[in-house]
């Protein structure tokens, strides 16, 4: 119940109902901290007894993989990036989402018994690792498994990275129907449609400056899912960096409510990250193609 109230106030990172439960002091430090961050409440504090490296909010990047993970519908849900990943459970998972062969025989699951649970979690890693290395080609220079269960940030990101970047040419690999198709391509497909829906919207690349609105994916979203959109929530005109924000959040659930996997964050659209914007427009577009094959 806890969790779920902390969901709707979007706060439902770091912790899992077994670490309220058995009482995990980092991770329940790192809950509150967040919530007081989000929604302050209470005067500041004078003490100076708080390790701040506990509740640092997670940044921009760990909240993308985070997203990424978790829309591909890894088990368990992935609340906190590295202690999430800490037994390489959800890493292996991620590794058959781009299609490298996981011998799951080999792999120590949850539940862990409280003897040896950490060995096992460590093998979990290992193995991970050496997949990473010797499956799929990755670079992974001074990686062990024990520094992903450590859950040290500079690692995990150093292999997460490289397994998203792995699942987004994939993507669009398979938009080109195993040929990696171009920018200009998408950007085609995108204009079609926005023009074939009866939309003003058009956009030159991505890095057009009226992404910044959210309204081409929003009319696009329109166009390839009808009725998905509620006009009244969406901002025209002349628009305020808050309108622009709440586009953004808006184009991104409907996004995802339609079954695009987009991993994406509403600032990479307000700002218009080119290479965020692109995995947008790609999600969208398998999506779409979806649709036409019936």
């Amino acid at each position: 119940m806890m969790l779920r109230q902390a969901a709707r106030l979007d706060c439902r990172q770091f912790v899992s109902p077994m670490d309220v439960v058995s009482g995990n002091s980092k991770l329940n430090l790192a809950f509150v901290a967040n919530l007081f961050n989000t929604h302050p409440a209470l005067k500041r504090t004078n003490s100076n007894n708080i390790d701040t490296a506990l509740i640092e909010g997670e940044s921009r990047e760990e909240k993308t993989f985070r997203n990424w993970m978790n829309s591909l519908g890894v088990a368990p849900y992935v609340n906190h990036l590295y202690c999430d990943l800490c037994d390489a459970v959800v890493i292996l998972q991620l590794y058959e989402k781009v299609n490298v062969p996981v011998e799951w025989k080999k792999v120590n699951r949850p539940p862990y018994s409280a003897l040896g649970s950490n060995m096992k979690k460590l093998e979990n890693c290992t193995y991970a690792v050496e997949l990473g290395r010797n499956k799929a080609r990755f670079s992974l220079v001074g990686i062990g498994g024990v520094n992903l269960n450590e859950g040290s940030p500079m690692h995990t990101l150093a292999l997460v990275w490289q397994l998203m970047r792995r699942y987004t040419l994939q993507v669009l690999s398979d938009l080109g129907d195993g040929e990696k198709i171009g920018d200009q391509i998408i950007i085609n497909w995108v204009n079609t449609q926005l023009k074939e829906g009866g939309k003003d919207s058009q956009i030159s690349s991505f890095k057009d400056k009226l992404i910044s609105t959210s309204l081409p994916v929003i009319d696009l979203l329109d166009t390839i899912a009808p009725k998905s959109i509620k006009e009244e929530l969406v901002k025209r005109g002349e628009l305020s960096d808050a309108d622009k924000l709440n586009n953004a959040k808006y184009a991104i659930t409907v996004s995802r409510k339609i079954g695009a996997r987009v991993y994406a964050l509403p600032d990479d659209l307000v700002e218009v990250k080119p290479k965020m914007v692109l995995t947008v427009f790609a999600c969208l577009m398998g999506r779409g193609m979806k649709k036409a094959d019936g």
